[in-house]
């Protein structure tokens, strides 16, 4: 199939990297896909070290009108001298130059929505979504519910989770080197890797561990991730005195698999700009247990008692007991990892994640 992929994003965050494994998986599976994203930033730069240019004629930036206007007209001659087949929309923008250029070409228009807030329910979503759109990929069950809600048809509706590089994140890799770093020793750590932003959960996730630390003093806790949440949360962790136990290890990309190697307990309280929870599949790849809440796909994802702990509700105290139940019986959290890792490769590899959405797209083409 001749595919192109539409990105108006430029940040590696959000659809970024989901986009661009789909990408990957596809032409591994030998389409003939392309992709386009806005440039000049982390985007783009994954996409050329994958072996993906993007499209130099789309710009795909909604904040200039002129460039607009050249998009309509580039996508349009694009789709017509090159005969795609499949225009896969990952944002409202790129979904509205879809519908301008392509109701009259033998193309078919497939959306992915990656957060609930991405489902418009206005009468003119509702009508770009009846009309203009083929298929609706759903990264969770509650944004294929929302879907429904924003009158999409069930039958054009497919919850397809995300996916995970199985080579990258793997329980064989070590994180001595981290441990070293921050001087955890022998300590017990539990990790997260999220922005710092509102909303993310961490404010839970300090005070469910500063509960824990009572039993356990030894513990660590270990943020990752970088954001505007920063101060306040480090103000945060002042007032409840655990200065000691809470290191906050920056932004980490390159040896983001030897961080989550440093810890024994992943924990994800929040979604971040992507519902798929992507971190959480990243632990469960590398071999850790997970605890969450029951938000975006974790429901989907942690199976409680097997690869993890899924809340029930949203309480420190709640999630003291959790970390303390695991935390003090390694083996059966050495277990749950091992399971997830299983799950990880039968049910997440960016392998199976394409071809869920080449079926998708074949049932379109009716083949």
């Amino acid at each position: 199939m001749v595919i192109l992929l539409l990105a108006s994003n430029r940040w590696w965050t959000g659809s970024a990297d989901p986009t661009l494994s789909l990408a990957r998986g596809l032409r591994e599976r030998g389409h003939e896909v392309s992709l386009a994203c806005i440039r000049g930033d982390g985007l783009e730069a994954k996409a050329r070290e994958t072996g993906f240019d993007p499209r130099p004629e789309l710009s795909l930036d909604p904040r200039v009108p002129l460039r607009i206007v050249r998009d309509l007209i580039a996508l349009l001659t694009v789709l017509r001298e090159e005969r795609v087949q499949i225009l896969h929309v990952n944002h409202s923008h790129d979904h509205w130059l879809a519908a301008l250029v392509a109701r009259r070409l033998p193309v078919k228009i497939v959306r992915t929505f990656h957060t609930l807030r991405a489902v418009r329910r206005d009468p003119l979503h509702r009508w770009l979504y009846r009309s203009r759109c083929d298929a609706a990929i759903c990264v969770s069950r509650g944004i294929e519910a929302r879907c429904r809600e924003a009158h999409i048809p069930t039958e054009r509706c497919f919850a397809i989770g995300g996916a995970v590089d199985l080579e990258r994140f793997s329980p064989e890799i070590r994180g001595a080197g981290i441990r070293a770093e921050f001087g955890f020793g022998g300590a017990p750590v539990v990790g997260t890797v999220s922005r710092l932003a509102p909303n993310r959960g961490h404010e839970l996730l300090l005070r469910g561990f500063r509960g824990m630390i009572q039993s356990l003093p030894e513990a660590r806790l270990l943020i990752a991730g970088k954001g505007e949440n920063r101060s306040r949360l480090e103000t945060l962790v002042r007032s409840l005195d655990l200065s000691r136990a809470v290191v906050f290890a920056g932004y980490r990309d390159r040896d983001l698999p030897q961080v989550l190697a440093a810890m024994d307990l992943f924990a994800l309280m929040g979604t971040g700009s992507e519902e798929s929870c992507r971190a959480a599949l990243e632990a469960m790849a590398a071999g850790k247990a997970v605890v969450g809440r029951k938000v975006g796909a974790l429901p989907e994802t942690i199976r409680h008692g097997e690869t993890g702990w899924l809340l029930e509700g949203d309480t420190p105290e709640e999630l003291t007991g959790a970390l303390l139940i695991l935390l003090k019986d390694q083996d059966r959290v050495r277990g749950m990892g091992r399971v997830g890792r299983h799950v990880a490769e039968s049910e997440h590899s960016g392998a199976a994640r394409a071809l869920k959405t080449e079926a998708v797209y074949r049932s379109l083409l009716g083949e």
